[in-house]
């Protein structure tokens, strides 16, 4: 029996029992109403459609030929071994999650052989997906981190990225990004805008696979980057959700944040699993902090327990085993790799096809940038009322920036989409 509390709870008196709001007045009545994110209204209104054509190039999954939800083998037989295993519980998980997963988590990031982690460097815990990861990271700057309460984020980014950081306190600016005249990287905007920022401040980074743009740096400009930052004296946070799925090589496309590590220098990497594992809803993801000694490190991740006690007190097991039990195998994990550069190999056919089709039409403008343009993405350049034409006269679903996901596509579908897309802009909409 738990002892008594030594400041036991005021008594409450008879009046202020009886007391009660206004029969039939809700105590949230005030409470204002917001509309929808825009990427779920556009999956709902995509659902609610009932034409036989419609296409959802609007939420950032990955698709089948056919537009079906697509789960890889190597997941399914994951899954397999950890529902025969007798000997797997359901109890909870520590605070930071399973330990197996966090370092190989790291190990997938900054390499097996990184001295960050030889030296104990990385503090990993086990989050909620990439969202999760990057909202933990957030309230970890706001509560611990005193040198600028100021984080810089690319424009356009991730329709979220602003409210991981301003729902605990702290102020978003923007940094030039993407240059809408070519189509591509505004890197001497980039690199002017960065320059101005004073010394501290947060820089939120893609590592690869640019949300929504598509446009990646070189590994020459990230460089550059790098440089400036570290000159600087600011702290890179990456979010890394893509890894795997633009160049169809997991070591390639952790090279840009390598470099960061490599120098010494500390930064943040929020990790999911969502898209280059297909495991969208069960949440998986990892944040990293690298810091300057192990001692940094240990008191990092003490705090970082403390961020999440609160927060949903310990991650779920399910979707962090099934990424363990793939990345520890051998034999899993190279059937993981085949997979995400069948999957990549995929959404570059389909730029490529996309871009055919338009030129067979003879679709006015250049749509050069959409075979240049890297992931799962494609900032097209139509408009939002040619968006909203293509919803209208073609029931095409997608991002009012025109925003395509090219894993929506499949060889059947493009024909129908460059349709669409010639329309919308031979009528001059």
């Amino acid at each position: 029996m738990e002892s008594p509390s030594p400041n036991p709870p005021p008594k409450v008196s008879a009046a202020s029992a009886s007391s009660k709001p206004n029969d039939g007045e809700s105590m949230f009545a005030d409470v204002p109403l917001v509309p929808e994110a825009p990427v779920y209204a556009v999956m709902a209104a995509f659902k609610n459609d009932p034409h036989p054509s419609k296409l959802n190039l609007g939420i950032g999954v990955y698709r089948t030929e056919d537009g079906k939800p697509f789960v890889l083998n190597v997941v399914r037989r994951a899954e397999k071994l950890l529902i025969d295993q007798q000997s797997a519980v359901k109890e909870y998980l520590p605070i930071t999650g399973i330990s197996e997963f966090n370092k190989l988590s790291a190990e997938l990031l900054f390499g097996a052989n990184s001295p960050a982690i030889k030296e104990s460097r990385v503090t990993t815990v086990q989050c909620l997906s990439g969202c999760g990861s990057l909202r933990v990271g957030a309230e970890f700057l706001a509560i611990h981190y005193h040198q600028q309460k100021t984080v810089y984020i690319p424009e356009p980014t991730y329709s979220n990225h602003p409210n991981f950081f301003s729902s605990v306190g702290q102020v978003v600016k923007t940094y030039r990004y993407y240059d809408p005249a070519t189509r591509g990287l505004d890197f001497q905007g980039l690199l002017e805008d960065l320059s101005s920022v004073p010394s501290g401040g947060i820089v939120l980074l893609q590592a690869c696979g640019h949300n929504p743009t598509g446009v990646d740096p070189t590994i020459e400009q990230w460089d550059q980057i790098r440089q400036l930052i570290r000159s600087k004296g600011l702290l890179p946070f990456f979010d890394s959700a893509y890894q795997g799925l633009v160049s169809g090589d997991l070591e390639e496309d952790a090279q840009p944040l390598r470099l960061f590590v490599a120098d010494g220098g500390e930064c943040l990497v929020a990790l999911s699993y969502s898209k280059n594992m297909g495991l969208y809803g069960e949440r998986v993801g990892a944040l990293s902090i690298v810091c300057k000694t192990a001692e940094v490190a240990s008191k990092v991740e003490s705090q970082l327990k403390l961020v999440i006690r609160p927060m949903y007190s310990n991650p779920p097991i399910h979707g962090a085993s099934i990424v363990a039990v793939i990345l520890k195998d051998s034999d899993m994990y190279n059937e993981w790799r085949m997979d995400l550069k069948a999957m990549t190999d995929r959404l570059i056919n389909m730029r490529r096809l996309l871009v055919d089709a338009l030129h067979e039409r003879g679709t006015p403008g250049d749509w050069s940038h959409i075979i240049r343009q890297v992931g799962m993405y494609s900032l097209s350049g139509l408009s939002s009322d040619q968006v909203a034409f293509l919803t209208r006269e073609y029931h095409i679903y997608m991002s009012s920036d025109g925003r395509i996901n090219m894993a929506g596509l499949g060889s059947k579908t493009v024909p129908y989409l460059a349709d669409a897309i010639h329309a919308a802009v031979i009528r001059g909409v």
